[in-house]
């Protein structure tokens, strides 16, 4: 990838594109998520010189989600509950706000800045015995314990893992990236390393990639392999395109196997690293964040409020200290 160019400095021929040691490479079978056809035509050419461009503006509810105050759904419901204003007046739900705006959520004043400058993503192993959960009546263990302090966003994750599955876990600050990758309508692949209690029949494995009938609906994987075992357990390779809740493990329980052990392994083209050990993490670069972004069709500069996000994780973020870890090497 040709380096950007920079006015302060002498233009240097562009250096021939390598692959970062973290980049998410493109695993075999993923492809980029669905999305909808545009229907823009060709810009006219204008008739007079270009007016001053307007204010640049978007969506309420994806300002307040990007301020950190919750997700776009959750800031849905505070705007229909009357608590947010808009230059002093009650806001309605899909109104546009500009930078010139005031924002009041309560008490709390809002500032709507347009910015160009990449998201964070950090790529975390998990262990087994965590929640995917900032809060927990249990007191367990939870995943954004072990993230780094950042202090003008907050980490979003990108999809869950129960809490006896490991595996890879996404972490982000934009909530359209998390949005593309996680929404049922782009049908990202997730690839699991799944460990059995005995072998599948070809039968079962036909009808696993066919539709096995769940108490939400059928559920089937595009891709299922055996990947060899020895013994009793059985190790087997999945893919399939939805994130429901211990979906997994419930479509082998439907034909009365069990599951003795889950991974998740990629996550689109995002995959985990053989180095990363457990309970690690590693943020990936600049080069590796663009090189996603153009995967899933989105980037900073382009909007998607056309999309809704996926329901928030329960239950609300608790207030705790959390050290900043060390990154992985």
């Amino acid at each position: 990838m040709a380096a950007s160019p920079n006015s302060d400095s002498t233009k240097r021929r562009a250096a021939p594109r390598r692959t970062p040691k973290s980049t998410p490479a493109v695993a075999k079978g993923s492809r980029r998520p669905a999305r909808p056809t545009s229907k823009r035509g060709p810009p006219s050419p204008p008739s007079s010189p270009p007016a001053a461009a307007p204010a640049r503006s978007q969506k309420l509810q994806k300002v307040l989600a990007q301020s950190g105050l919750g997700s776009r759904r959750a800031m849905e419901e505070v705007i229909k509950a009357g608590k947010v204003k808009v230059n002093g007046e009650p806001a309605t739900l899909g109104m546009r706000v500009t930078t010139e705006d005031l924002i009041q959520v309560g008490r709390r004043q809002i500032k709507f800045k347009v910015t160009t400058r990449l998201p964070r993503v950090i790529v975390y192993h998990k262990v087994d015995g965590e929640i995917v959960s900032r809060d927990d009546p249990q007191g367990r263990r939870s995943v954004f314990e072990k993230l780094p302090v950042i202090r003008s966003a907050k980490w979003l994750a990108v999809g869950r893992l129960d809490f006896n599955t490991g595996g890879l876990l996404i972490f982000t600050t934009s909530g359209e990236l998390a949005n593309r990758l996680m929404h049922p309508r782009f049908e990202v692949e997730r690839e699991y390393a799944v460990r059995l209690f005995g072998s599948l029949t070809p039968a079962q494995m036909q009808e696993l990639k066919k539709g096995v009938r769940l108490s939400d609906g059928d559920a089937k994987f595009d891709l299922l392999e055996d990947q060899g075992g020895e013994g009793r357990n059985r190790w087997y390779r999945a893919v399939l395109k939805e994130g429901r809740n211990r979906v997994v493990r419930r479509m082998f329980e439907a034909l009365g196997l069990q599951v003795s052990r889950l991974m998740r392994v990629r996550f689109g083209i995002v995959t985990l690293p053989p180095r990363l050990k457990r309970g690690n993490w590693i943020e990936l670069k600049e080069a590796e964040i663009s090189e996603l972004l153009e995967w899933a069709g989105n980037s900073p500069e382009v909007a998607d409020d056309d999309v809704s996000e996926p329901d928030p994780p329960p239950p609300a973020e608790r207030q705790s200290r959390h050290r900043p870890r060390s990154r992985a090497r």
